[in-house]
């Protein structure tokens, strides 16, 4: 069994993974941690991540569609010798068959990154990894407030940047969800910065968009609720403002994985006393969040989660202007569905 334990993911990605062991599956709910992760095993392995023959990358569809082309970039030898780096970016088909086959043959030099959605446990691709002795399964789940004040600290070191404490609070509350969005909202604040030494609260006030307020919030609870008209109207309005949909679709994943581990945790409570084990509620929300934890069941969930999983993926491969018609039309039907389970 090589699924690593959370605790242990940060340390095992500083230092390398054994090279011993050819194929890496990185998955979880956070896509930009996903592909942070996928990115830094992928490149960190190889010396040269210019050279198409060093760092092959391969969508996830190709490899479904032809299971063997895995097993024979795998036992390819670079042009010049060294070592070599596969990254398979996700895919909304199984692809398991494919790396099952590549875990049957030697593999010298070169490390597999299979990059991937939320994988529940059954999954086949999950559970192959995880059992096998030649396969890591890190999974990416979003930051915790320790993780955030880490990131936050790293991020502004690196433009030579502290931070006041209560800024930093500030700060870390207004983050979270998606590692790419929490790094854009970091590196937004440190160039408003730049040149003063130290971040106040002021800056952070004056600069930084909680990606889980305002509209945001409005817009998924709309979904949720089951308001069609609402959900109509402010995705107009996001994309009025230029949003980004990829914050928007991680936001309302967020979300909706909220809503899930809330049901599975306290399946016994009324809504009204699961909806107050939910950290950081606004008062104004509470009336909408347990009436969505009334309607929706853990498998309306899932299928939820599912939706925007998709609607992310396709976002990453989409021109902007297609992205911000996908988000619209994955959140109109999670509201779709809110409206019949009301």
């Amino acid at each position: 069994m090589t699924a690593v334990k959370a605790g242990e993911i940060e340390g095992l990605i500083r230092r390398g993974p054994d090279p011993r062991i050819p194929v890496i599956l990185v998955f979880g709910p956070d896509t930009g941690l996903v592909t942070e992760r996928a990115k830094t095993l992928a490149e960190g392995f190889v010396t040269a991540i210019d050279d198409p023959f060093a760092l092959v990358r391969i969508d996830g569809d190709v490899i479904a569609s032809d299971p063997g082309r895995l097993c024979d970039e795998a036992s390819t030898v670079g042009l010049f010798g060294g070592k070599r780096a596969i990254w398979v970016r996700p895919s909304t088909r199984n692809i398991a068959p494919a790396v099952e086959a590549l875990l049957g043959i030697p593999v010298t030099d070169t490390r597999i990154v299979v990059e991937a959605g939320d994988l529940n446990k059954g999954n086949p691709l999950r559970a192959l990894c995880e059992k096998s002795q030649r396969a890591l399964a890190i999974p990416c789940y979003p930051d915790d407030e320790r993780a955030l004040g880490d990131l936050i600290d790293r991020g502004l070191r690196e433009h030579n940047l502290r931070i006041d404490r209560d800024a930093r609070e500030i700060l870390v509350r207004s983050l979270g969800g998606d590692r790419r969005a929490s790094l854009m909202e970091i590196e937004k604040l440190a160039l408003y910065a730049a040149g003063k030494g130290t971040v106040t609260l002021d800056d952070v006030e004056a600069v930084i968009s909680d990606v889980a307020a305002s509209v945001l919030n409005t817009l998924i609870d709309a979904a949720f609720d089951g308001r069609v008209e609402v959900v109509e109207r402010d995705s107009r309005r996001f994309r009025q403002e230029g949003l980004d949909p990829g914050v928007v679709l991680s936001s309302a994943m967020r979300h909706a994985t909220a809503l899930l581990a809330l049901r599975l945790d306290n399946p016994d409570k009324t809504p009204s006393a699961t909806a107050a084990l939910w950290r950081g509620l606004h008062f104004k929300r509470k009336g909408s969040i347990e009436g969505q934890l009334g309607t929706w069941g853990p498998g309306r969930l899932r299928q939820a989660i599912e939706i925007l999983q998709q609607a992310v993926l396709a976002c990453r491969r989409a021109e902007p202007i297609l992205g911000e018609a996908l988000a619209s039309s994955a959140l109109l039907r999670i509201a779709e569905a809110g409206r019949r389970r009301r």
